[in-house]
């Protein structure tokens, strides 16, 4: 048998403890993967089973849209990272009132920490698309009182502040040197990173190459959002040469904060992710496509190359989701990107089990979507549908960078004041912004197209045409 000979000993001790120290790390837990616990659903497993599930895989963070107390508690002492939400509601009362946000964090922190990992609360989703200019004036202010409130129990700097914004705050991402903040925003942004810069919290986006596709669903864009073989795309002006629409769009947020001055702001995708199922008009899902998004996905961050501005690290990354919502309105494949199912199996393998970490990646050919209206039409919600169905509707619409002013009081389609009527003015702008497909005029089949008019007054509907 041979033997080292004195001179290799230490380099051989040297690799062997390399190899051990990559291989705990692969089948640990790791940081910058996250997942995304969203809970518009009926049919959700017990927060203990989910907690036992989530430890089997290298997910290291958990990023839930409220706080639940009984998710938070099945987490403790489990490492895992827990992202905390204020709704979009909760904002007039933080931001007016200190001692609400005081309540806030003794109702929802202080009960669960430390055994329970938080380290970020979001105040807000997708605030400044909701176009609601009395919601966004009162963000920061409410940012800022929940930061005091944790600051005032010596939590400051150990829990950070932050708010979540869609990729449609930029008005210019291609090329992603290009990238710029909408100048509407660019006010509000400016406090917003500000604050952020102070307390070293991240900008939260959501950017999605799933909806990049849906929108130019050509193959090579498609093997480009996959992170699957193809040309590349060459940044005009910079030169570098972008293998992936995820860097590419990461990159353009990077850009655009670097043009405000706030070159040093960190970066956190707090949602991407992919479908696996939709209607049969929409290009993009497919269980091929969604194991190839997400499973090259997760491999890019393994690999910590990071993107060509960000290099030699990666992003934290919240992948959408966890499970499936079977009660979130909009076209099917809103109710298909969980990573699991509600009986705690895969629904496909991303490699996100530890004792699974290589996950395969077919390459798929997408479904041709139909063709869309050749005549004038509205989107309006078909008869008999609920209030309750209506009113998540309207949440839907107006969460998706629909412009829901004049449905506000004062507004020229406040009245009649009733959620059909709202529910039908906001589904039909959010049919007319997305494309005017008829899959944007879905909602889980309770709308329908009308070549009507239902405008009335000084209530204006914008038209969809050919």
């Amino acid at each position: 048998m041979a033997t080292l000979s004195p001179l290799s000993v230490p380099l051989f001790l040297s690799l062997l403890l390399l190899l051990l120290i990559s291989a705990f790390n692969l089948a640990d837990s790791q940081s910058f993967i996250g997942v995304n616990y969203g809970q518009v659903a009926d049919n959700l497993p017990p927060p203990s089973s989910t907690a036992s599930l989530l430890k089997s895989t290298s997910i290291g963070k958990v990023r839930l849209y409220g706080a639940d107390g009984a998710i938070i508690k099945a987490l403790a002492n489990t490492g895992i990272g827990i992202v905390i939400g204020a709704a979009n509601g909760e904002i007039p009362a933080l931001a007016s009132d200190p001692n609400s946000a005081t309540q806030w964090i003794n109702s929802n922190v202080l009960p669960y920490y430390p055994s329970s990992n938080i380290t970020l609360i979001t105040v807000g989703n997708e605030v400044m698309t909701t176009m609601d200019q009395g919601l966004i004036s009162q963000l920061l202010p409410a940012m800022r009182n929940v930061q005091n409130a944790l600051n005032s129990v010596s939590l400051g700097g150990k829990v950070k502040v932050s708010t979540v914004h869609s990729m449609a705050v930029l008005t210019q991402s291609d090329p992603p040197s290009s990238g710029l903040f909408n100048p509407m925003f660019q006010n509000a942004l400016r406090g917003l990173l500000e604050f952020q810069k102070d307390t070293g919290s991240p900008f939260a986006i959501n950017p999605y190459p799933f909806f990049a596709y849906q929108s130019d669903s050509r193959p090579e864009t498609l093997a480009f959002c996959l992170f699957q073989p193809n040309s590349g795309r060459v940044d005009s002006g910079n030169g570098i040469k972008y293998m992936n629409m995820f860097d590419a769009q990461v990159d353009a947020v990077r850009s655009a904060l670097n043009a405000m001055g706030f070159k040093n702001n960190e970066i956190m995708v707090a949602e991407t992710g992919w479908a696996y199922s939709g209607d049969s008009n929409e290009a993009a899902p497919s269980v091929e496509n969604a194991r190839a998004y997400n499973g090259n996905l997760i491999a890019h961050l393994r690999s910590m190359v990071g993107t060509p501005l960000m290099p030699g690290k990666s992003v934290d990354t919240y992948i959408f989701a966890l499970y499936d919502e079977d009660l979130k309105p909009g076209p099917a494949s809103e109710r298909a990107f969980g990573l699991f199912k509600t009986d705690l199996s895969m629904t496909y393998d991303v490699g996100l089990s530890k004792t699974s970490q290589t996950p395969s990646t077919p390459s798929t050919t997408p479904v041709n979507p139909s063709p869309k209206p050749t005549a004038a039409s509205w989107c309006v919600p078909k008869g008999g549908v609920s209030d309750a169905q209506l009113q998540a509707n309207l949440d839907y619409a107006c969460s998706h960078a629909i412009d829901c002013g004049p449905i506000q009081p004062g507004g020229a389609c406040f009245e009649p004041n009733t959620v059909s009527s709202h529910a039908s003015y906001a589904m039909n702008q959010y049919y007319q912004t997305m494309g005017k497909n008829q899959w944007n005029c879905d909602f889980s089949q309770t709308a329908t197209l009308t070549s009507t008019n239902p405008g009335h007054d000084a209530c204006v509907y914008p038209e969809g045409s050919p």
